[in-house]
């Protein structure tokens, strides 16, 4: 009986362990989404390049079919809306050295319009009198 007790012990230690060996490892992945605001200098096939407010050099993204195009309310806007001299808020992940445009934000072209000139009229008024002696 103690032969048997230690044999079931050994086998219930060694299903232990063997359920251990197979138990799948957990992997956890952390992406990071980055944003940059500034104005297209470049729009290619495969490349945006930004204009940064922040950066000295022009920051180039790559992009994909996966990368979307909205405006300021998250209306989808079309790719031949997006063009050099816009003004836009890019979403990016890093992916190994290349930087990949997840998400392209169009926003407002503000259009200052030069005034015209200010108008001032005067109006001057002369009296003369004359006095009688």
């Amino acid at each position: 009986m103690h032969t048997i007790l230690k044999s079931f012990t050994a086998l219930a230690i060694t299903a232990t362990l063997t359920a251990g060996a197979f138990a799948q490892a957990t992997v956890q992945t952390t992406t990071t989404t980055t944003n940059t605001a500034g104005t297209i200098s470049e729009f290619s096939p495969d490349t945006i390049v930004i204009r940064s407010e922040s950066a000295p050099e022009p920051i180039r993204y790559a992009y994909s079919k996966t990368t979307t195009y909205v405006d300021e309310t998250g209306a989808p806007v079309t790719m031949e809306t997006v063009k050099s001299g816009l003004p836009v808020t890019v979403y990016y992940t890093k992916v190994g050295d290349q930087l990949v445009a997840n998400r392209v934000v169009v926003r407002k072209t503000t259009v200052t319009t030069p005034s015209a000139p200010a108008v001032i009229e005067k109006k001057t008024t002369t009296t003369t009198t004359e006095q009688r002696k």
